[in-house]
């Protein structure tokens, strides 16, 4: 892991070469045993990744401080912010052992039981499922291939389940229940140790799974706060409880983010409302100036292939029609055989589509609170319309101004400067951002738009930018001013 201190990341990130193509969409990658190496780190950052997924349902701790020293060494060689995602396992139910396949027939009636082994048509699970379902309540298993539902609970450990379909079960095959209630009950004992081992390495995000209600992110926040953490907090929706449109935007409103989180979600409430969801997601995250994330299966076919399918090149091509902040690989970059390709390939859509088709418009935007800043967000990005300016340059402390004038999905790059070596990583999945580290001074951003030219990024004429600051350099929401900045 990386002890060094601020000093020493500012100065690594102050080279950050501007010149490779603008990419508005930010690319999310999930590391894994294809991609554990530094090699492999530096060469997914180069290909296009503004962030990586550490998946907490794998590894040890061990493996991720060695991932996170890679990760942040990619930094301070290459000069560019990246991201580091911690996502939490959540309570992930699952079969446990089973001494051999069990082929299971239409009618067929089995025990789940928490405290047994394999016996018969007693089969074993890795959650108390008796403390939380209903008769009645559907129970899926093996990603909704087998579907079963809840005849009644049978002992404090155990339940019976009649099987609706022909399948066969096998050893930790997931579970999901769409009706079924775990009231608050979804940061487990492993989730409490993997935030406590989180809050004291360099994690910039922490994406909590399963999520129900905004409760369960209120409840994520105070533990974070408790251990010191200032890691944002990224909601997965997957659960059917979760898009209640109510209580969808509660969540929106609570998290720092969204993720789609398709896989799970689609097993939950049917594939076809899951389109609609991720619209539904994206519109409200710009709404409330909330960072998105699509994920799942964006690119899968590419676990095998060099190529996408078509349909993943649309999937990805909507994704960012609609205007989410990020798109996500999964399986593509941690197992499979081609992660730089597929990296590569994602990148080429963005671009494509980004050059030949706007952003989808939202009809409206909430301000609560937040009503000079986003006034000044939105003059900002018309005057650089209107003067045909290079770049919007923001100079923020928290990251919260740079945020909110990517939330307006101007077509310009969005030179975010900040003292903040956080604020910078986090920036680096936020829309059109590109982040440096700076010392705050009055003329930061001026300085910074100056050495970009010179870098031969902003061009050799001479050329305009817009510098958004506040009348107090490095304290949070006191900006108020607007600057043309002729260079």
């Amino acid at each position: 892991m990386i002890t060094g201190g601020c000093s020493f990341k500012i100065k690594m990130l102050q080279s950050f070469d501007m010149s490779i193509i603008f990419k508005r969409t930010k690319i999310l990658a999930t590391l894994g045993p294809i991609t554990n190496s530094s090699e492999m780190i530096e060469k997914l950052a180069a290909a296009g990744v503004n962030g990586f997924r550490l998946n907490f349902s794998h590894g040890t701790y061990d493996e991720r401080d060695q991932q996170i020293e890679w990760i942040r060494q990619t930094t301070a060689k290459t000069g560019k912010p990246v991201a580091i995602l911690q996502d939490l396992q959540g309570p992930k139910i699952r079969l446990g052992s089973l001494t051999n396949n069990v082929e299971v027939a239409t009618g067929d009636e089995l025990i789940l039981d928490f405290a047994a082994e394999h016996n018969g048509f007693t089969i074993p699970v890795q959650y108390n499922l008796a403390e939380k379902t209903k008769p009645g309540e559907p129970l899926y298993i093996f990603d909704g291939k087998i579907r079963t539902t809840v005849l009644e609970v049978v002992s404090d450990t155990a339940i019976k389940i009649r099987v609706e379909n022909p399948g066969t079960l096998m050893s930790r095959k997931g579970i999901n229940l769409p009706d079924t209630d775990f009231a608050g009950d979804i940061i487990t004992p492993k989730d409490v140790a993997d935030i406590e081992f989180g809050a004291t390495r360099d994690i910039d995000y922490v994406a909590l799974s399963f999520v129900q209600s905004a409760d369960d992110i209120n409840n994520l926040r105070q533990i974070l706060v408790a251990n010191g953490s200032n890691a944002q907090i990224i909601a997965k929706v997957e659960t059917k409880s979760a898009i209640v449109p109510e209580t969808l935007e509660e969540i929106v409103k609570a998290s720092d983010g969204v993720m789609v989180a398709r896989g799970d979600l689609a097993v939950e409430v049917g594939a076809e409302i899951v389109p609609i969801v991720q619209r539904r997601i994206i519109t409200l995250c710009r709404k409330y100036g909330r960072l998105s994330i699509v994920a799942t299966q964006m690119m899968s076919s590419m676990v095998d292939s060099p190529e996408p399918t078509r349909a993943e090149a649309s999937d990805v091509s909507n994704a960012v029609v609609q205007g989410s902040d990020v798109v996500m690989l999964s399986d593509e970059t941690a197992n499979g055989k081609y992660p730089l390709e597929t990296v590569a390939a994602m990148k080429r859509v963005i671009l494509y589509t980004q050059d030949h088709e706007p952003v989808e418009q939202i009809k409206d935007k909430f301000t609560e609170n937040e009503k000079q800043c986003d006034a000044i967000c939105v003059a900002a990005i018309s005057l650089a319309k209107q003067l045909s300016v290079a770049a919007i340059i923001v100079e923020t402390k928290s990251g919260a101004t740079a945020a909110n004038v990517a939330t307006h999905r101007p077509l310009l790059p969005i030179i975010s400067v900040t003292s903040e070596v956080r604020t910078a990583q986090q920036l680096a999945l936020c829309y059109a951002n590109r982040s440096y580290v700076r010392p705050d001074g009055d003329e930061a951003g001026y300085e910074l738009a100056k050495e970009l030219k010179e870098q031969g990024y902003l061009g050799d004429d001479p050329i305009k930018v817009v510098v958004i600051s506040g009348q107090q350099p490095g304290a949070v929401g006191t900006t108020d001013t607007i600057k043309i900045r002729t260079i």
